[in-house]
C-alpha cells in the first residue's frame, strides 16, 4: 500500500528519535490521530489538554533530545501554544502536528466550528510563525521535501516546527521522494582561525574559567565539552538556567555563578578570571543575577550554536561541536587556578524532629534525597531558586524553565521527562510550588495511568510566594489560593498505589523522604511551611528588584 501524507511524516520522526507523540484528539486531526495511535514504533500519550501535552512534549525534548505534541485545529493549537513558545524560548526542537479541515472547507471559506467564523484557514498558522523556526502545510505533492526541510531546521535551531495537515490530503498518498539534509559543515579555515585566537587569548592568561551553557546540552554536546574541559583542566561555574549541563560531582567545578547575588567567591572567581569562556550560554536576567553580572566583553569568548566571538571578532560558520574538538585538540593541560570547593554545597541540613520546616533546613535535605543519575524537574519560582545552589551527584541533570517561566509548566514537563526517561529506568523528581501546580495538578493522572512512578514534593507556602517577594503589597488578594488537600490528589486522579504524606515538622519529613527513596510506587509529598519560607536567591531578588526590572 501507498504511504500517506502522515505515515511518511511518522515514519521521518520515528527515524530521527521520536518514541512518543504527546495530544489532545480532535474532529479535524483525526487522520492524523488515528495514523499515530496505530503507528507500530510511536505510542500517543494522552494529556489533559492541550496546553499540558505541549509542557509535556518540552520535558520530553529535554531529555530524549527531540519532541512531538499533535493537536486539532484552531481551539487546539492555540491552547497548546504557550508551550510551544516555551520550547522556542529554551531552545528544544519540538514538532507540532496541526489537523486542519479538509481543502474544500477552506477554499469555501466555510463557516465551520474551530474557527473565527471570518472564513480564514491559515490565521492559526501566522500565529504560530513567531515561536517556531519553520512551519509548512502538509500536501501530498511536498510532503516529501518538506519534512526533510523542517526535520532539519529544527535540528540546526533546537526549536519547535509546525506541521498542518489537512485532514483529507492527511491520507493521501505521498507523491515524490526526498533525500534528508545534511547538517551545516564548518567552514574550516574559519574553524582554524577561531581556534587559533582562542588559543592565544588562553596562552596570555593566567586564569580563566567556563560558563557551560544549556545550549551545549539542547545540541548534545556536553560529552564534547567534558573532554575539552579534562584536555585542558579548565574550572567551571555554572548559571542557573545551565545547571546540569555538566556534572557537578567533579574537581573542576568552581559553584553557582549569579552576580552579585549569591556566593561572593564564585563571583570574585569568575569576574577575575582572565578569561571567561561562555560555551551555549545566554545572559538573561536570571543568569545573571538580576544584571547584577559584569564580564568584560575584552576577556570573554562567548562560543555558540553556529559562530564563535573572540575579542571583538565573530567567526561565522562555526559549529560548536566541531569547535570543541578541534580547540580539545589543539591547547594543552594547564594547571589553572581553582576557587575553595566549600561553596559547591549548601549548609548541612540541621534541626531538630519537632521543628518546623524552613528553607535553612529543607533545601539541604532536598539535596541530600538526589541521587546519582535523578533527572529534577524544579518548577519556576522559589524552588527552582532555592534547587539551583544544590549541588547535583553525577549524572543528575536539573530542569527548569528560567527563561521563558511559564508557571504550570513543571508537573506536565515532569510527565514527559518520565515518559523518555522510562527506557533507561531514571528517576524523575518533581519540586514544584503549589501555586504553579494549581495550574496543571490534573497531570499527575499521567503517571499513574502510563505507569510512572516520579517522587513529587509539592510545597505548600499558602499562594504564590515569589510574587508576595516581587510586587508592592505580599498580602494582596492576587497572591491567595484555594486551599486545596494535595496529598489527596494522586487517589482521586487514579493513583492508586502511591505512597502520599503531608509533613510539616522535620521528623514526619525526614520519614516521608526515607520512604520515598525506597518506594516501588511513585511518590507524593506534601510540604507544608509558613507563608514567606524563601531561599537566599529569592529573598535577594526582592531586595533587588530594582535590577531586576530596570536593565
Amino acid at each position: 500500500m501507498s504511504t500517506t501524507v502522515i505515515q511518511h511524516v511518522l515514519n521521518r520522526l520515528r527515524d530521527i528519535g521520536v518514541r512518543h507523540v504527546f495530544g489532545v484528539p480532535g474532529d479535524f486531526a483525526f487522520p492524523v490521530d488515528d495514523a499515530i495511535a496505530q503507528h507500530p514504533d510511536i505510542q500517543w500519550i494522552g494529556s489533559c489538554n492541550e496546553l499540558n501535552a505541549a509542557y509535556s512534549a518540552d520535558g520530553y525534548a529535554r531529555v530524549h533530545g527531540i519532541g512531538a505534541v499533535c493537536t486539532t485545529y484552531g481551539v487546539g493549537e492555540l491552547s497548546a501554544i504557550n508551550g510551544i513558545a516555551g520550547a522556542y524560548t529554551e531552545h528544544l526542537p519540538v514538532f507540532h502536528l496541526v489537523g486542519m479541515p479538509k481543502m474544500p472547507v477552506q477554499a469555501h471559506h466555510s463557516l465551520v466550528h474551530h474557527t473565527l467564523g471570518n472564513g480564514e484557514f491559515d490565521l492559526f498558522k501566522k500565529m504560530s510563525d513567531s515561536v517556531v523556526c519553520a512551519s509548512a502545510i502538509m500536501t501530498p505533492q511536498n510532503a516529501a521535501a518538506e519534512t526533510e526541510r523542517l526535520i532539519a531546521a529544527a535540528l540546526y535551531h533546537r526549536r519547535p516546527v509546525y506541521m498542518a495537515f489537512p485532514a483529507d490530503l492527511a491520507e493521501m498518498p505521498v507523491v515524490g521522494t526526498a533525500q534528508p539534509i545534511p547538517a551545516p559543515a564548518s567552514d574550516p579555515a574559519q574553524v582554524e582561525a577561531a581556534v587559533q585566537a582562542i588559543a592565544d587569548m588562553l596562552g596570555r592568561a593566567d586564569s580563566a574559567c567556563v560558563l557551560p551553557g544549556i545550549l551545549t546540552a539542547r545540541s548534545g554536546l556536553g560529552k564534547e565539552l567534558q573532554q575539552f574541559l579534562d584536555k585542558t583542566g579548565l574550572p567551571f561555574a555554572t548559571m542557573m538556567a545551565d545547571k546540569g549541563v555538566l556534572d557537578e560531582d567533579q574537581s573542576s567545578y568552581a559553584g553557582m555563578y549569579d552576580g552579585k547575588l549569591m556566593n561572593e567567591s564564585v563571583r570574585r572567581f569568575v569576574e577575575d578570571s582572565d578569561v571567561v569562556i561562555l560555551v551555549g550560554a545566554l545572559m538573561h536576567d536570571f543568569n545573571t543575577g538580576a544584571f547584577t553580572a559584569n564580564l568584560d566583553p575584552g576577556r570573554t569568548i562567548d562560543i555558540r550554536h553556529h559562530h564563535v566571538s573572540v575579542d571583538g571578532m565573530t567567526y561565522q560558520s562555526v559549529e560548536m561541536k566541531d569547535l570543541l574538538g578541534a580547540l580539545a585538540r589543539k591547547l594543552s593541560r594547564k594547571q589553572w587556578p581553582h576557587p575553595s570547593a566549600e561553596v559547591t554545597r549548601m549548609s548541612p541540613a540541621g534541626g531538630v524532629t519537632s521543628d518546623s520546616i524552613t528553607a535553612e533546613n529543607l533545601y539541604p535535605r532536598w539535596e541530600d534525597f538526589l541521587k546519582p543519575d535523578d533527572i529534577l524537574v524544579a518548577e519556576t519560582g522559589t524552588v527552582s531558586m532555592g534547587m539551583a545552589f544544590a549541588r547535583l551527584p553525577r549524572g543528575a541533570t536539573f530542569q527548569n524553565q528560567s527563561l521563558w517561566g511559564s508557571i504550570g509548566w513543571a508537573t506536565p514537563a515532569a510527565v514527559g521527562a518520565a515518559v523518555a526517561a522510562a527506557e533507561d529506568s531514571r528517576r524523575v523528581v518533581l519540586v514544584t510550588g503549589e501555586g504553579s501546580h494549581q495550574l496543571t495538578a490534573q497531570e499527575i493522572s499521567q503517571f499513574g495511568r502510563y505507569g510512572l512512578r516520579p517522587v513529587v514534593f509539592v510545597l505548600n507556602n499558602h499562594g504564590y510566594l515569589i510574587e508576595r517577594l516581587l510586587c508592592k503589597d505580599p498580602d494582596i488578594a492576587y497572591n491567595d489560593l484555594a486551599n486545596w488537600q494535595y496529598s489527596e490528589l494522586p487517589k482521586a486522579l487514579g493513583c492508586e498505589d502511591w505512597y502520599t504524606a503531608r509533613v510539616s515538622t522535620l521528623a514526619e519529613l525526614d520519614q516521608a523522604m526515607k520512604t520515598a527513596a525506597k518506594a516501588k510506587t511513585g511518590c507524593y509529598i506534601e510540604v507544608m511551611t509558613d507563608t514567606y519560607t524563601a531561599p537566599p536567591l529569592a529573598n535577594q531578588l526582592h531586595e533587588n528588584i530594582d535590577a531586576l526590572y530596570s536593565a
